[in-house]
């Protein structure tokens, strides 16, 4: 018969109950997200035409489809950066309140 101490042990469970953590979720959703835009830019790579104020452009979809999504990645951490300082913010004056 097996001794107890070699017996083979049941992996330690970690903290939490989520299979993946919310940073690696993030990462997995920004990388899917990307590779959708990928794809969709190189199905599309017909000369359109960008009007601007002072005039017409011909380009390639597909930069105008990788200009317009890295603009609104941009936008989209900027505006996430400011509700973070916001809160920080709140949440310094709150500590000093109470």
């Amino acid at each position: 018969m097996a001794d107890e101490s070699t017996k083979a042990k049941p992996p330690a469970k970690r903290g939490g109950s989520a299979l993946i953590s919310k940073e690696n979720r993030r990462t997995v959703a920004g990388l899917s997200i990307g590779a959708l835009v990928a794809v969709f830019a190189v199905l599309n790579l017909d000369e359109v035409q960008v009007n601007w104020i002072v005039g017409t452009v011909s380009t390639p979809l597909i930069v105008v489809i990788g200009i317009t999504f890295l603009l609104g990645a941009v936008l989209g951490w900027i505006a996430h950066a400011a509700r973070g300082r916001r809160r920080r913010r709140e949440r310094r004056a709150e500590s000093r309140d109470g």
